[in-house]
């Protein structure tokens, strides 16, 4: 990227059944977005904005991606299209680095990797992708997981509650720096 992001948006998926999947199969999407963070710290900045959601895998709901089973990988995915989608509804037209520990989904979202799974969900986020960048530029960078990075953690804990149907910790958790 050529100018420093106003944005860093970290995107995590959850499946905690991830074995023998299909469309019945929980799985969640998360994304956390931050401004000022430094991108080779452990998660400075504050957050703007976080959501998370289902991976849905009905042709006919509102919001469907291209899913057929619930999955880490579809979860993982359906984080990076709905950081993108956000983006899309944004009026700054600020850079955004989108910070994933699926080097898989990183990959596919920005066309680097060609899909032998998952097609019509990575067409959808590839798609994604390129509209966001007509915008604003974006970027994706890997952030190894479960190393006590504040923001992915905070990304992977609400993808995983979500997928389990509890409610988060609250934000003030992570803004303290206790995890």
């Amino acid at each position: 990227m050529d100018a420093q992001p106003t944005w860093t948006i970290y995107v995590d998926g959850s499946c905690p059944g991830n074995r023998d999947v299909d469309a019945t199969t929980s799985a969640s999407w998360a994304f956390v977005v931050v401004e000022g963070d430094l991108p080779h710290g452990r998660g400075s900045g504050e957050v703007v904005h976080e959501e998370a959601g289902p991976v849905l895998t009905d042709s006919t709901a509102p919001g469907f991606l291209g899913a057929e089973v619930g999955s880490n990988n579809t979860a993982e995915l359906s984080a990076f299209a709905q950081a993108l989608r956000w983006l899309l509804l944004q009026t700054s037209d600020a850079n955004a680095l989108i910070r994933a520990d699926s080097i898989y989904a990183g990959n596919l979202a920005d066309g680097s990797w060609k899909a032998k799974a998952n097609r019509a969900l990575v067409a959808r986020v590839q798609a994604l992708w390129k509209e966001v960048n007509e915008q604003r530029e974006v970027a994706w960078d890997h952030v190894r997981a479960h190393r006590g990075h504040r923001w992915n953690e905070r990304a992977d804990h609400l993808a995983g509650r979500h997928a389990l149907g509890e409610a988060p910790d609250p934000l003030s958790f992570w803004r303290t720096g206790s995890r």
